[in-house]
């Protein structure tokens, strides 16, 4: 497909032949702080007589699918089926609040049982297309399960850069799928820039979450699934957990295409949850001030980032969407994680958890109406972080193997 890189800072033009990560002019100028935002994220645009030939498709009755809007073709999509992931219509929580039109998007039924399988089943896409064999990466865990998930799938060698705290059950579950696991003595950013200088080093494809432009175009892709789970109609408000932004950021980015096709008329208000313990982008769309934080120790690791690597465009997203930032408790998040797995039957992770607590939130405050459609997107399966819910509950002790037991354990 034709496309173009836009730089979301200077909004440079390049060229999509050849492999671009970010803008060579934004990326290289020295930072105003040390503690400004990333610059130079690079943004896709595609061709706009191809977008409008989309709504033509669909007028004479075509349903457009998340490949129409990929910039590379996908091989093989049933060797990795990701997406189509259940839109749940929670019966007990419309009825105890009221939301009518409520919806959970549960993106832990993906392959690897993450949202970040969409973003790395277009980068194995990009790799496949540029005869590329090997793609590196840094992660926290769940978009290195992704990325070994989609490289076992696609017999692509995966290396993998994880700081050593990362939760063991998703550096097991990257093993398990061959990847190539080196635990770092240090930090994410740590593990990041080793990444980097692997790919400078040995070469192949860099995946790093918006360092690499298509992890955010392969995240829009739940946002053309919702709109065809709706029949052929965007929601009114969308609930996003949100790090480093891109998942934010690959949601805004589906509805925009979208928009930009003629299919929809107006992109929804997309909310920005995060926990209080790592709000660097609640923070600076709040105060319009583009900085990171000093540090993040939000319980949700997925989503806890000090220098989102997305930032700046993740703003500049929830001011286009007319959406705003929601920050919750981590004690909040855990209570929403039980929440839902015991009055929707739904277990994700922490992470994920955020966006329902802030709905919750929102509800609570009168933010958004009864009335409206609303999805909250759930990122990721609870199975994956089962410490998360061992402080907040407990298997009960056996009993006897007695019917007596039975009867004084229910005190009859």
């Amino acid at each position: 497909m034709k496309f173009k890189y836009v730089c979301n800072d200077c909004g440079k033009e390049y060229g999509s032949s050849d492999i671009m990560y970010r803008c060579p002019v934004c990326s290289g100028t020295p930072e105003d702080s040390k503690d400004e935002m990333q610059k130079g994220n690079l943004i896709t645009v595609l061709d706009s007589d191809y977008l409008a030939s989309l709504k033509t498709s669909s007028i004479n009755g075509k349903d457009v699918t998340p490949s129409d809007f990929f910039p590379y073709p996908v091989p093989d999509i049933a060797s990795y089926p990701v997406g189509n992931t259940p839109l749940i219509k929670p019966k007990r929580l419309i009825s105890e609040t009221g939301y009518t039109g409520l919806l959970l998007k549960n993106d832990g039924a993906n392959p690897s049982g993450s949202f970040k399988d969409r973003a790395s089943q277009l980068v194995a896409a990009q790799a496949v297309h540029f005869g590329e064999n090997t793609i590196a990466l840094a992660s926290t865990g769940n978009a290195g399960s992704a990325m070994a998930c989609a490289g076992a799938a696609y017999g692509l060698d995966i290396i993998l850069f994880v700081p050593e705290t990362a939760p063991k059950a998703k550096l097991l579950q990257s093993v398990l799928y061959g990847a190539k696991v080196i635990p770092v003595k240090g930090t994410y950013d740590d593990a990041f820039a080793l990444s980097i200088e692997y790919t400078k080093l040995f070469g192949g494809i860099n995946r790093n979450t918006a360092f690499n432009p298509m992890t955010i175009e392969g995240k829009k892709s739940v946002s053309i699934e919702l709109y065809n789970q709706l029949g052929r109609k965007a929601p009114d408000v969308v609930y996003v957990p949100v790090g480093d932004g891109v998942i934010y950021s690959g949601v805004y980015k589906g509805f925009f295409d979208l928009k930009e096709a003629g299919l929809i008329e107006k992109i929804p208000k997309i909310i920005c949850a995060q926990s209080k313990k790592s709000n660097a982008i609640s923070k600076a769309w709040r105060t319009g001030e583009l900085t990171t934080i000093a540090s993040a120790s939000t319980r949700a690791d997925s989503i806890s980032v000090a220098s989102p690597a997305n930032g700046r465009m993740a703003v500049r997203y929830i001011n286009e969407s007319e959406g705003w930032a929601t920050e919750i408790s981590d004690e909040a998040i855990l209570s929403a994680q039980l929440e839902l797995a015991k009055s929707a039957g739904v277990f994700i992770e922490p992470a994920a958890a955020a966006a329902w607590g802030a709905f919750r939130k929102d509800a609570e405050e009168k933010k958004i109406s009864k009335d409206d459609s609303i999805i909250v997107l759930l990122t990721g399966t609870g199975f994956k972080d089962l410490a998360a819910v061992e402080t907040t509950v407990t298997i009960p002790s056996s009993i006897e193997p007695t019917v007596e037991a039975v009867k004084k354990l229910f005190n009859t």
